[in-house]
């Protein structure tokens, strides 16, 4: 058995050992930690603060008057209709932070400390999507109220928490694709080079910025196919009214089917990173 086999299988062997409560324990003790990373360092926030600023106020004022005399609402009927849209952009753009985050601590050797402890693997995983998903509702939050600035009228707030609720869900089986792809490739910017690729023609080619009835019928097919259009679609029929049943269960499938293979890819990657 080689020097990497019997390590790797030491520390399966310690990860069983481990208990909920203590997985808990660590998980929680590492959300403290990467909390009072982000307050050393506030300008790891700035996306998250501004992402939203700028994409609502770039969409608005620059595409949403033609696109909403498309609609038929003008500008006012397109904030309606972007704004859902937004949030369900905002759940897969911030995502890929987890992996450009977790590729820099396995560079400047954090990773390396982590793994030389007795915590839960799992623990260190978990504790970076639940950071990032406090980013995500930081930036929702500052995307609703630049919103209700631009004219956003909010006609059902059970129906926003929904929203928010199924946009963390999704986000959250999002981060275990990059956060493989974090521990595969060799830096940062690399991640954040491959979450360009993925992340430029899933929200452009999705209806969170526009209908897609105009698009030709081989960009068609593939929104129908995309989670983010269902995310979209759901989030609208939540906030403004309009069918949800169908877009819903179709994005927490995407979810669940996501979450179910990549989260133990993830987790063997990590525990096996040489």
């Amino acid at each position: 058995m080689s020097a990497t086999t019997a390590t790797t299988a030491a520390v399966t062997t310690a990860d069983a050992r481990i208990p909920l409560r203590g997985h808990l324990r660590h998980t929680g003790a590492l959300i403290r930690r990467n909390l009072l990373w982000i307050k050393q360092d506030p300008e790891s926030m700035f996306d998250a603060l501004l992402m939203p600023v700028v994409f609502t106020l770039l969409f608005v004022y620059v595409f949403g008057g033609s696109i909403g005399q498309a609609l038929g609402g003008g500008q006012d009927g397109y904030v309606q209709y972007v704004i859902p849209g937004m949030i369900a952009m905002m759940s897969m753009s911030l995502s890929q932070g987890v992996g450009t985050g977790f590729s820099q601590d396995f560079n400047s050797g954090v990773m390396d400390r982590f793994r030389s402890l007795p915590i839960g693997r799992g623990s260190v995983l978990f504790a970076k999507i639940s950071v990032e998903l406090a980013r995500m509702l930081f930036a929702t939050t500052v995307l609703m109220i630049v919103a209700v600035l631009v004219g956003f009228d909010i006609t059902s707030w059970p129906g926003l928490f929904a929203t928010v609720g199924l946009s963390a869900v999704f986000a959250s089986s999002i981060m275990w694709v990059f956060l493989t792809l974090g521990v595969v490739l060799k830096n940062a910017q690399s991640v954040q080079a491959m979450g360009f690729l993925v992340l430029f023609p899933l929200q452009f080619g999705s209806s969170i910025f526009a209908p897609t009835n105009s698009m030709p019928g081989w960009l068609q097919a593939f929104t129908d196919y995309n989670p983010l259009s269902t995310l979209a679609d759901a989030s609208r029929g939540l906030m403004v009214g309009g069918p949800v049943a169908h877009d819903l269960w179709v994005t927490l499938g995407w979810s669940v089917a996501i979450t179910a293979v990549m989260a133990p890819v993830a987790i063997h990657k990590f525990r096996t990173k040489s």
